[in-house]
């Protein structure tokens, strides 16, 4: 078993204006919803680069087993 970090976006995520997080991600995983912004899993590299640029301190690390 090999156990990955993935990234989720929290309602912190609401309404916000920032998007420090998406500027500096590598393969464009970031989509936008009505009034948020929300992560691919299928696209995102889990490279961390979102997390520390988050302004809002929406974004989290969600640890899960990959098999």
């Amino acid at each position: 078993m090999i156990i990955f970090i993935a990234f989720i976006i929290g309602d912190n995520c609401i309404k916000c204006k920032y998007t420090d997080c998406v500027a500096v991600c590598l393969v464009d995983a970031f989509f936008e919803g009505l009034n948020f912004l929300a992560i691919d899993p299928n696209s995102c590299i889990d490279c961390s680069l979102c997390d520390p640029e988050c302004s809002a301190n929406a974004i989290t690390p969600v640890s899960k087993p990959r098999f």
